[in-house]
């Protein structure tokens, strides 16, 4: 079976931990004298070492102290805050709505020259209409309860941000599956207008829109969840309750290899546009 691609924080997290009982360990402590020095109960140390709990930074500054390591302190503080990056929970990522959470990544994407993604669910952000975005955000902002509901405009923002598709000085390489083109999201002209403008994006010089056909045979790559690769620096995986960003190189360069496997298996242009324009034919 595939792992999470939540593992990669969890990995880092474990990572703190171990360095964490090390220190303990080479002070020459137990978990119990541990916590006394520290102040807290035994099971909080347990929790830390056993990476169930994140340690805040005052936690590793005491911890580190107790052991008479408080050199390694801030070490520690700065891997165990990049640990905690790599996972974000969309409940936090949203606590001020759908729109903030599009306006923040705006000047990111200015700064990214090569766009990578590949979609086993839905069309891409960057190539998404505001009708189709509204519906898709609306329905997001429902399932989580997020108290800010501005659905549509987090969708006028998503489309604003995506006008960067039509910018000099970027290149987009996206690949969906077949499958991607029937959901219908919105009602039945949303959906139309969604597929026809990906006739239009597909047209694009520095846009290569890949589909990958439902009979495809044999394929060298399985459906994979759907995830954004910015430059060579950044993976962004998506995942139902959390969004996972990965930089480590070997984690990157697996993506990048699964990406051209997929790619592999995509038909462009004029094959590409037939499969649009029978999820189109399939509305009416």
């Amino acid at each position: 079976m595939p792992t999470s691609p939540s593992s990669s924080a969890q990995a880092a997290r474990e990572v703190v931990a171990l360095r964490l009982r090390d220190l303990r360990k080479n002070a020459g402590l137990t978990v119990v004298e541990l916590a006394g020095r520290c102040s807290w109960h035994h099971s909080k140390t347990s929790r830390i070492e056993n990476a169930v709990t994140a340690p805040s930074t005052k936690d590793i500054r005491a911890w580190a102290a107790a052991c008479g390591a408080a050199d390694q302190a801030e070490d520690l503080v700065t891997q165990s805050l990049n640990a905690e990056s790599l996972y974000s929970e969309w409940r936090h990522q949203t606590r001020r709505g759908m729109k903030q959470l599009q306006d923040s990544v705006v000047q990111f994407f200015h700064d990214t020259a090569l766009f990578r993604v590949y979609s086993s669910t839905m069309v891409p952000g960057l190539l998404q209409t505001e009708g189709y975005a509204a519906a898709l955000l609306s329905s997001i902002a429902d399932f989580r309860g997020i108290p800010v509901n501005d659905g549509p405009a987090a969708a006028a923002a998503r489309v604003e941000r995506s006008r960067i598709v039509h910018e000099p000085g970027h290149r987009f390489v996206m690949l969906i599956e077949e499958s991607v083109l029937y959901p219908q999201l919105g009602n039945a002209d949303a959906m139309a207008a969604q597929l026809g403008y990906l006739l239009t994006a597909g047209a694009l010089p520095q846009v290569s829109l890949g589909v990958i056909p439902k009979a495809t045979r044999e394929r060298r790559q399985w459906p994979i969840e759907t995830f954004h690769m910015y430059d060579d620096t950044l993976v962004s995986v998506e995942c139902l309750s959390a969004e996972v960003n990965i930089t480590q190189p070997s984690e990157v360069a697996l993506y990048v290899k699964a990406f051209e496997q997929l790619r592999s298996m995509a038909v462009y242009g004029a094959e590409a546009r037939t499969l649009i324009l029978r999820a189109i034919e399939a509305l009416h």
